[in-house]
């Protein structure tokens, strides 16, 4: 939680600037224009949310890994399995980014129309912050989940949450004046202490468990072990996968009842007594949507440390950044 708290000092850079500054990098490393941009697309629009752990601070660590060889720059998707309610895809070794953002899009347009549909990825890399794969279908009056996972060696599994922390979203709308309700998290809350778990052995069960059905759905489900996915039969790391699902709100009753009664939860949630150390009261997904809009019309805070991971991969690549034109905007430390 603490790494996507907003920085106390740093610049307010627009999410366009941002755009473009990301496109050109994978660009400048062989990714298509088409793939580039999506990347730019999605990894600011995690930023806007103030997810900064699975934004555009990963650009540098991304781009690296297409210029090592170890990501393929420009993969071939492919449907590999299908029915008129599920899909499978294969992202031939490139960034988890590019097929997951067809399957998310696959499950919202097949359940709108068809009341439910899956899909499974697999044969790629990250794929990056859940939420913005759920919400897909949360804007279609669906309701949404994405998890993921990936290959660990499995001594040890157990201590380490079973899978080490696989993401989790579940994405529901409640009209068009309040938060939707968003999960957004991973599914590993504690590091493994054996003093904290004698005192609080539920936590650690709870936590396997989520794992463990992150791991099945995302991993097991979504062939990550596959032979042919694994170095050094494949020349790429492909060690991750994603299951993703929608479900149609209008299958089980009027969406505009859904949203009013879905408007007055939130709502009266709202009002209740914050937690301690906070404001005001939010559901998962609050203070993310509140995020957006402010980003959105002031700038997304960059910190130092994301500026310059973001500068000395740009240096590294000869891309020109467009930082020296927000100077005016530095707050905190420094302004």
């Amino acid at each position: 939680m603490g790494a996507n708290l907003p920085p106390e000092s740093g610049i307010r850079v627009s999410a366009q600037a941002l755009r473009d500054l990301v496109q050109a990098l994978f660009e400048h490393v062989g990714m298509r224009a088409i793939d580039a941009n999506l990347m730019a697309e999605l990894l600011v629009a995690t930023d806007l949310r103030g997810v900064f752990s699975h934004g555009t601070n990963q650009t540098s660590g991304y781009v690296n890994m297409i210029r090592t060889g170890r990501v393929n720059a420009t993969p071939n998707i492919a449907v590999t399995a299908n029915t008129a309610t599920s899909r499978v895809f294969d992202g031939d070794g490139g960034m988890g980014h590019l097929p997951s953002w067809k399957a998310a899009n696959f499950v919202a347009d097949a359940a709108a129309e068809l009341g439910v549909a899956a899909a499974t990825t697999g044969n790629h890399f990250h794929f990056g912050g859940a939420g913005k794969y759920s919400r897909v279908a949360a804007q279609r009056d669906c309701i949404g989940l994405a998890v993921s996972s990936h290959r660990w060696d499995r001594q040890g599994m157990i201590h380490a949450g079973a899978t080490g922390g696989s993401p989790l979203s579940i994405a529901i709308p409640a009209g068009a004046d309040v938060p939707p309700l968003v999960i957004d998290m991973g599914t590993r809350f504690l590091p493994w202490d054996e003093a904290l778990f004698e005192k609080m052995p539920y936590a650690y069960f709870k936590d396997l468990g989520l794992g463990s059905v992150a791991h099945a759905l995302g991993g097991v489900l979504a062939g990550i072990w596959q032979p042919g996915r694994i170095p050094p039969t494949s020349k790429w790391e492909s060690n991750q996968g994603g299951f993703f699902a929608a479900f149609q709100i209008a299958a089980f009753g009027p969406v505009e009842e859904f949203h009013a009664e879905m408007a007055r939860f939130v709502t009266e949630c709202r009002k209740l007594e914050p937690f301690p150390g906070h404001e005001i009261a939010e559901l998962p997904g609050g203070i993310e949507w509140r995020n957006e809009a402010e980003f959105s019309r002031h700038g997304i805070p960059v910190s130092p440390r994301h500026q310059a991971s973001l500068q000395d991969i740009a240096d590294e690549l000869d891309v020109n950044t467009p930082f020296d034109q927000y100077e005016n905007t530095r707050f905190g430390a420094g302004s």
